[in-house]
């Protein structure tokens, strides 16, 4: 996972959803249809097939980047739904590390 500088939706991109059903869960950019409206999916409820149109306003742009799945939408325009939820369940396990780190 990378660092993101800018504040811009990317591909690959980590997101917290804010509003909605799916409150507080986490799900992966696999595209961005304007600069309002991004597509997501979390590989599990939401596969790559039927991704959810997401208005940027209600998700939270997390700093990190799934170098696996922008490689992969990159190169091929596709992504496997298991790699949507490893990137998801690395990004969980990392940010628990770092819980732990800080409560030491």
């Amino acid at each position: 996972m990378n660092q993101v500088e800018t504040r811009k939706p990317q591909l690959g991109q980590i997101v917290r959803i804010l509003r909605g059903r799916d409150t507080e869960k986490l799900a992966v950019i696999i595209g961005v249809v304007d600069e309002r409206f991004i597509l997501i999916a979390d590989g599990d409820k939401r596969k790559f097939d039927q991704p959810k149109r997401k208005n940027i306003l209600h998700v939270q742009l997390q700093d990190a980047i799934s170098r696996e799945v922008a490689d992969s939408l990159r190169d091929t325009g596709r992504v496997t739904n298991g790699k949507l939820r490893f990137s998801l369940n690395k990004f969980r396990e990392d940010c628990e590390a770092e819980a732990e780190q800080k409560g030491e």
